[in-house]
């Protein structure tokens, strides 16, 4: 088998890569960083291959998979993103539009064209992940939860078409809480709970998106948070959420 993940260079996306190396998956990984990739590279068997990618520019992402289309991929992972810690009113609007490219419409690209692969020959995978925060809205990470929203609910919607279809193509959404990753030193914020392992994280979600499940919530803590989603008010959901987040100072 054969696998792609955006966001490789570091964090899940990092530790990913090296479960499925373990499980002698060839790689192909994706990231701005190259010296970062290299990095990771260096740890994986001699078939894992690289590739140089800024996914905030549309042609980028379009030139991905025309590098991609002809290498016969099993398992497509959209792990590239970033979040921007702040008050909506006060936060850079160039960066939240950057993050709209990679977090939305890169994911929105590249799900779209690699699913109409995987449909063609009816086998595949995609693993999209997302966040807890696709369940809720989040007030000083405004425009960060409204992307994980998106991609969480594009990936269930899809996923209901490829059952409905009895298709043998599995799309997957993770959706961890806080993660134990650079997340918090390139939002400048960071979160009051602690976060999970990644490599945790990483091991639970590929192992999950194996077994064709759609929603992967990889602790029991977040289970339960996200489960009070559901049957705390509105409001009183919003000032949680505010107060699990607060702006770094210094």
């Amino acid at each position: 088998m054969k696998a792609v993940i955006t966001g490789a260079s570091s964090g899940i996306g990092e530790s990913m890569a090296y479960y499925l190396n373990e499980k002698d998956i060839d790689l192909i990984l994706v990231a701005t960083n190259e010296e970062k990739l290299q990095k990771v590279k260096s740890k994986l068997k001699e078939t894992a291959k690289i590739i140089v990618c800024d996914l905030r520019y549309e042609e980028e992402v379009f030139k991905l998979y025309e590098k991609l289309k002809g290498e016969d991929i099993d398992i497509f992972i959209n792990n590239a993103g970033f979040g921007l810690f702040g008050d909506f009113d006060k936060t850079d609007l160039d960066r939240e539009l950057e993050m709209i490219d990679v977090n939305i419409k890169a994911v929105h690209i590249l799900t779209k064209l690699f699913l109409k692969d995987f449909v063609k020959k009816d086998a595949g995978y995609i693993l999209n992940v997302a966040s807890s925060a696709g369940f809720m809205a989040g007030p000083h990470l405004d425009t960060y939860y409204a992307t994980k929203n998106y991609c969480l609910k594009l990936t269930e919607g899809i996923y209901e078409e490829l059952r409905r279809n009895n298709s043998n193509v599995h799309i997957s959404a993770l959706c961890p809480g806080p993660v134990d990753t650079n997340f918090n030193r390139v939002a400048k914020g960071k979160f009051k709970i602690k976060g999970a392992d990644k490599d945790y994280v990483a091991k639970y979600g590929i192992d999950k998106m194996f077994k064709g499940k759609l929603i992967i919530i990889p602790t029991f803590k977040m289970k339960i948070a996200i489960f009070m989603t559901r049957i705390v008010p509105t409001k009183l959901l919003l000032r949680i959420t505010y107060n699990i987040q607060k702006r770094k100072t210094r």
